[in-house]
């Protein structure tokens, strides 16, 4: 196994590797199927978490299927596409032509977002040198708004990021090389298997028509239970809580369920195409299973559904609290009250912040359950190890990679929401006369743009992923796979390359 020297990297001819006198020489690999990687255990893990998310979809999809059942019957999906189409609508609130305009910004993002990956493709170091740019400027820019608003918290820790961000700057920098070959190397990797776009693209519209369905679920409650609406048929059935309580309801399926998507995504590339090319070499030599992508899938689908979905509910619960510690911001700054403001400010900055760190922790356990079929607790535990014993974390925080697709995502959010602006001029839909459904249609398409970028950016982001996990288990793998991409890692990274501790 493993006899011929494979050649998928970005550059023209791979050859076999031979580390210099520095860098230490490894034994025989560790047979693929150890431990029950890509075969675990006919067990279904963290099957609570399972059930528990099955019943808030279905209670989604019932709540959203009365909503949406009164909405229409009192005409609310009238209009159509186009300027003759969006004139026909109802001219008190959105209907069909928002959905035919939701669906188009959705189709401007799959094109803008494939562009933007196939530009990255071909000037991957201007591009990420670019991004780098972009990031110092916008904290700065964030600092001085605080300063010139007079919100000192915030002024105050954005100086400190933006100082941290500038001085940074070169060690950054210095990392362009080696980002731009890993990030080049996962490119001409997915080129082999057309399948890590099949299952990017499949998210993508899934996500997107979660959006839409999210929006419009939205729209028919606030228009079903909000008192003084023709469809409340008695008072008691209507009021401004309930309508608050069925909003967080559905905003909270939506994130769990959008989470569970994006991550079924991520483990099935990373249990997929990704780890079958790390570990059995490319598709050419024979040894790679056939249809790992299908049985990266079922697996993520069934078995490691419930761990996905319990990873998932962490993070959406962090999400939630945000959103209600920025409503409370946002409640006592209307009021006049500037020191609530600010504690609430910092509280959501912090929980933000544990928020990312828990998903950028998640997305190795989502890598570590694909592989083998671990509960999530036990994926956690065996993530943490790799990263606190191999040093992976430092090769992980120094990757410019997921900067450069954040940036891409902001990018295309932007001219989404140009796009749905220019619409919404030229089509002059009867319901927004007045422009008062401007500012949330704009917003909308900003996050649909985000979302399906973001994405296809996981297609990137799930093989840049399952590089550094299979480097903390087996770097001499990586070594034959993509010996360019090994000698800058070997270089730079000395002690992520000595490989794992055999337990």
């Amino acid at each position: 196994m493993f006899e011929h020297p494979p050649a998928p990297g970005p550059t023209p001819d791979y050859r076999g590797y031979t580390p210099t006198p520095q860098q230490p020489t490894y034994g025989d690999y560790k047979d693929p199927f150890e431990n029950g990687r890509f075969q675990p255990k006919k067990k279904i893990n963290d099957p609570v978490f399972l059930v528990l998310f099955i019943l808030q979809v279905l209670g989604f999809a019932a709540l959203s299927g009365v909503a949406l059942h009164t909405w229409i019957q009192e005409g609310g999906l009238g209009g159509g596409l186009g300027k003759e189409g969006a004139s026909s609508g109802s001219p008190v609130t959105l209907n069909r032509s928002t959905v035919y305009l939701l669906l188009l910004v959705t189709a401007t993002a799959v094109l803008l977002s494939s562009a933007y990956l196939m530009l990255t493709r071909m000037f991957t170091k201007s591009i990420m040198h670019i991004t780098l740019v972009l990031t110092i400027i916008l904290n700065i820019g964030i600092c001085i708004y605080y300063w010139i608003t007079k919100f000192y918290p915030g002024a105050i820790l954005f100086t400190i990021i933006a100082i941290l961000s500038a001085v940074s700057y070169f060690g950054f920098r210095s990392r362009i090389p080696l980002a731009a070959l890993l990030f080049q190397t996962v490119m001409d990797v997915s080129k082999h298997h057309v399948s890590v776009y099949a299952v990017a693209f499949t998210a993508l519209l899934l996500q997107a028509a979660l959006s839409v369905w999210y929006t419009f679920t939205v729209i028919a409650t606030y228009s079903k239970w909000t008192p003084g609406n023709p469809s409340c048929g008695e008072a008691s059935a209507c009021s401004s809580s309930k309508v608050a309580g069925l909003i967080f309801f559905e905003t909270f399926s939506f994130i769990w369920s959008s989470q569970v998507i994006g991550n079924v995504a991520l483990a099935t590339m990373a249990g997929g195409p990704y780890g079958s090319w790390y570990y059995f070499g490319p598709r050419e030599l024979g040894e790679m299973p056939k249809n790992p992508t299908m049985a990266a899938f079922g697996r993520a689908t069934t078995l490691s559904l419930g761990s996905i979905a319990f990873g998932s509910l962490i993070v959406t619960i962090l999400e939630m609290i945000r959103l209600v510690l920025r409503a409370v911001q946002d409640n006592a700054t209307a009021d006049g009250h500037p020191v609530q403001a600010a504690l609430a400010c910092c509280a959501a900055c912090f929980v933000g912040c544990l928020e990312n760190l828990v998903e950028y922790f998640n997305r190795y356990a989502y890598i570590e359950i694909a592989l083998y079929g671990k509960p999530y607790i036990a994926a956690a535990k065996d993530t943490f190890r790799l990263f606190k014993d191999r040093g992976v974390d430092a090769l992980v925080n120094d990757s410019l990679v997921g900067m450069t697709l954040m940036w891409g995502a902001y990018a295309i959010g932007l001219l989404c929401s140009l796009f749905a602006f220019l619409y919404l001029k030229i089509t002059a839909p009867p319901y927004n006369a007045g422009g008062q459904y401007t500012v949330p249609v704009l917003v909308f398409s900003f996050f649909i743009g985000v979302v399906c970028s973001n994405t296809l950016g996981s297609a990137i982001e799930a093989g840049v992923s399952t590089i550094f996990v299979g480097l903390g288990e087996d770097p001499q793998v990586l070594a034959i796979r993509a010996p360019e991409l090994f000698g800058l890692i070997a270089t730079a990274y000395p002690h992520v390359v000595q490989g794992v501790p055999r337990l």
